[in-house]
């Protein structure tokens, strides 16, 4: 299968216009699941930085724990706390009562503590259900809800450890056998697979891209819960998933050149936010 390296001219096909005369919520509504006791940021990383690829409005599900620092870090954000420090199945119904019933797009996972698999699987098959296009990373990336997402709108970003926990394959570190392993997955389990790394794959195991990064400084926490907000923001207006992911790799690896170029080594997610703006409005598009 043919690899396409990914440029400026080429993601901006995949970025949607906005229309001059559009509403708040035209141009997406995202759903964002994600903290825990321990990790309270990663959602809130998520939550911002689809805000920043464009969405108009963020529901952020976070335990109700974390709901006052939640708030706390930007007015920006509709917070919908969950009942329970961690992912169950009433957590869940409780969530869904919550939650808009128009959503566009979410993004489940990061730094979500889930008590029970079958919450988690009852949370995707509901969300699918209404149409939702869905992003998952860390947490939800299990094998259980591999049968699930098949055929669907679902984008899977996972590191390499988080790819052999889903599929039971550690992706080689030569660059021809790990792209025909995340192809492989990808056309059997029907999905669009975003292999986080160096080098980024996007496969839907018919059409692969690759992004080619070189920021040695992205290995710090956060940045990764960035590209799932990106990617749930760029769902959120284009169904095809494969040019979503491969979009919101792109912008994410971007944002994070720019970065490292103006900090060096000594970056955080949150600056990759903070760049967004500057690395996305050569991509804006008004018809």
């Amino acid at each position: 299968m043919k690899t396409i390296t990914l440029t400026s001219s080429l993601v901006k096909k995949f970025i949607p216009s906005r229309k001059s005369n559009s509403r708040k919520g035209d141009n997406g509504k995202v759903l964002v699941v994600g903290g825990s006791y321990m990790y309270h940021g990663a959602p809130i990383l998520s939550s911002l930085a689809a805000l920043r690829s464009g969405t108009d409005l963020v529901y952020t599900a976070v335990p109700k724990i974390n709901v006052q620092s939640t708030r706390a870090i930007s007015p920006d954000l509709i917070v919908i706390p969950m009942a329970d420090s961690k992912l169950t199945r009433g957590t869940v119904n409780k969530l869904l009562g919550q939650a808009p019933q128009d959503l566009d797009s979410a993004t489940i996972g990061m730094g979500l503590a889930i008590q029970d698999v079958e919450a988690l699987k009852l949370l995707v098959k509901s969300l699918l259900n209404r149409d939702v296009r869905l992003s998952l990373d860390a947490s939800s990336l299990v094998k259980e809800v591999l049968p699930l997402i098949a055929n669907k709108n679902v984008v899977v970003t996972p590191h390499t450890g988080e790819f052999k926990r889903l599929f039971g394959e550690i992706p080689s570190e030569n660059k021809v056998k790990r792209t025909q392993a995340v192809e492989k997955h990808a056309k059997n389990n029907s999905i669009t697979i975003l292999l986080k790394g160096e080098i980024d794959i996007i496969s839907n195991g018919v059409k692969t891209f690759t992004n080619v990064k070189n920021t040695p400084a992205m290995t710090v926490g956060g940045t990764g819960d960035v590209l799932s907000g990106i990617t749930a923001g760029f769902l959120a207006r284009n169904r095809n998933s494969l040019e979503a992911a491969s979009a919101s790799a792109f912008v994410n690896g971007l944002s994070g050149k720019i970065t490292q170029k103006q900090f060096g080594l000594h970056i955080t997610a949150s600056d990759l936010i903070e760049n967004l703006p500057y690395v996305l409005k050569p991509f804006d598009k008004i018809k």
